[in-house]
């Protein structure tokens, strides 16, 4: 399948345009974290401290914002971070890790198909140093995977193979409720996506399946003869400077941990070590901090790793004016993909803005950047006992973009 038409949004051409809010950070209207960022504007590690409590200006603004979003929504913590061209605006946290635990801008949480936005990232550099080319059929490094030769790594990247998502099935929410506890092989839930029918043929719709990303997974190991956690360090985390995001090959979370608690299995129950091994591919289940969240957003967002072209891939791998319901897909599962507000490769291209928002166990997060006027929301929320749930820190960050950039909001997508 030959990529769509690139969308006109976001505007990269406005990327250096200085806006009004810029402007006032130039002036010195925002706080730099106490410790203080480098002199990137990115804190070096060990560093991801809270802002000390702004004035007024924006950074108070956006502080107001969570701090209204938490009481309203009922979070038991909200951990956020924003920059603005490079530079501090703000980072915070407010509420508490565990009762009497107060969260900070330094504790992990898992950051779910944050790592999506790598591995797409990740195919794309292996792209660019013609290792592979996004077209080639995956039957070369996954044979036993049926249609393997008109599945590209393309499809795979861009959820557009037509494989079944085993999340929503019957029995797998029925099993993950009965033990949250389980460890999931990446062959346990292939085989659950793969004994379902296809939505529909390879490269003609789209609809987001968990087993794109697994068999992704699969295939960047047998590409590059790397295991997925060494690879994705050495070609994203490494060179980014994410040093306080990793791999776990067990549910264990580096200190200080961020606690989670989750009320879907019908009460309200610490979530935090609840396996993550299905979330995808092994390798990539992660756990980070804000200010590793706020440095993927930038340089996600920005294609910071990879060639213009590969750029233009990650946007728009193909995905713009697919999505449409059919006898076998329902509207709500292949999702209408318009140059608006579609999936690029790994990522989320909302209007003006690349995003992603993880949501499972209780642990919800937001990673969104603005490229015309460089502006990076990151929030991470956790639930309190009588939150609704939901991706509350994506209806966070759309709040904070809304008082930031009004002209420029995050919409709803799905």
């Amino acid at each position: 399948m030959s990529p769509a038409r690139l969308p006109s949004r976001p505007r990269l051409a406005a990327a250096t345009a200085f806006t009004a809010l810029s402007v006032l950070l130039a002036l010195g209207s925002p706080v730099s974290a106490a410790g203080g960022a480098g002199g990137d504007g990115h804190h070096h590690r060990g560093e991801c401290d809270s802002s000390p409590r702004p004035a007024g200006g924006p950074a108070r603004e956006v502080l107001r914002v969570a701090e209204r979003a938490k009481a309203e929504m009922g979070l038991k913590s909200v951990i956020v971070r924003v920059t603005v061209d490079g530079r501090e605006l703000l980072t915070s946290a407010l509420g508490e890790s565990m009762t009497g635990v107060p969260a900070e801008p330094a504790m992990h949480f898992r950051n779910g198909n944050i790592a999506i936005s790598y591995m797409g990232t990740a195919l794309l550099r292996l792209v660019d140093q013609g290792k592979v080319r996004l077209d080639d059929p995956v039957a070369r490094w996954l044979p036993d995977l049926k249609d393997g030769e008109r599945i590209t790594l393309r499809m795979l990247g861009a959820s557009t193979t037509g494989l079944v998502d085993y999340v929503p099935l019957p029995e797998f929410q029925q099993a993950v409720t009965a033990d949250p506890f389980r460890h999931w092989t990446a062959k346990e839930l292939v085989a659950l996506a793969a004994g379902k029918p296809r939505w529909y043929e390879p490269g003609t719709n789209w609809s987001y399946s968990h087993a794109n990303f697994l068999l992704l997974g699969e295939a960047l190991e047998k590409i590059t003869g790397t295991r997925l956690d060494v690879l994705l360090r050495r070609e994203i985390t490494g060179p980014l400077g994410l040093r306080e995001t990793r791999n776990g090959f067990t549910p264990e979370i580096p200190s200080p941990v961020l606690h989670a608690f989750d009320a879907d299995r019908g009460t309200y129950e610490e979530s935090t070590f609840w396996n993550p091994s299905w979330t995808t591919a092994p390798g990539a289940v992660q756990t980070t901090d804000i200010c590793d969240l706020e440095r993927s957003a930038v340089a996600i967002g920005s294609g910071e790793l990879l060639s213009p072209a590969s750029y233009r891939e990650l946007l728009n791998p193909g995905t713009v004016g697919l999505g449409h319901a059919t006898e076998k897909c329902p509207a709500k599962v292949c999702r209408e993909q318009t140059e608006a507000t579609h999936d690029g490769m790994g990522v989320l291209v909302l209007g003006d803005w690349i995003s992603q928002h993880p949501l499972f166990f209780g642990y919800s997060a937001s990673m969104a950047y603005l490229p015309a006027e460089r502006v990076a929301i990151a929030v991470s929320t956790t639930l309190g006992p009588k939150a609704a749930g939901g991706h509350t820190a994506h209806t966070v960050a759309q709040r904070i973009a809304a008082a930031l950039t009004p002209a420029r909001p995050i919409p709803d997508f799905g």
